[in-house]
């Protein structure tokens, strides 16, 4: 299994594993890396600045339903070829959360459909991103790497 490096937001410990690895726990929300070609899309966040579409799992709905919802909410994205590719387990004093990740390929953009959700949406290189991602460290470049990855296999695949 591929490792990662550990990472912080705040007090909070980030460590993320890989796919086939599932959260011992129901999710409480999901990130998603929804690329196009070389290019991922990044949402401008209220009190958050610019990130991945993410969010909360509502009670009537599985993460991947969430995946889908968020990016459409947050970035205006229909997606496709749609993978889970791991979790985060973030971990404050002795609570212990777990966030999925699905990485996918951006079908169609479109309007944001929830403009409270979403001040635009972007779609920019990796190499971009170190200057304007709200949260840059080692982990984050990490599973941005791997999520373009996973990506660009699913696209070989469908091409065999």
């Amino acid at each position: 299994m591929k490792r990662f490096p550990s990472g912080s937001f705040g007090r909070q410990r980030l460590q993320f594993f890989p796919a086939p690895f599932k959260a011992p726990l129901r999710t409480f929300a999901v990130l998603v890396f929804a690329w196009q070609e070389d290019q991922v899309v990044i949402c401008d966040i209220e009190d958050r600045g610019w990130c991945i579409p993410s969010g909360r799992v509502e009670a009537n709905e599985s993460s991947l339903e969430a995946a889908h919802r968020e990016a459409k909410e947050e970035g205006g994205v229909d997606l496709e070829r749609v993978q889970y590719i791991g979790c985060y387990q973030i971990s404050e004093r002795r609570e212990v959360r777990w966030a999925d990740c699905f990485a996918a390929k951006v079908l169609k953009v479109g309007e944001i459909s929830m403009k409270e959700e979403s001040l635009g949406m972007k779609l920019v290189k990796v190499e971009e991103l170190p200057a304007i991602y709200h949260l840059w460290n080692p982990l984050t470049e990490a599973v941005f790497h791997y999520s373009h990855e996973v990506v660009k296999r699913l696209s070989d695949s469908r091409c065999s």
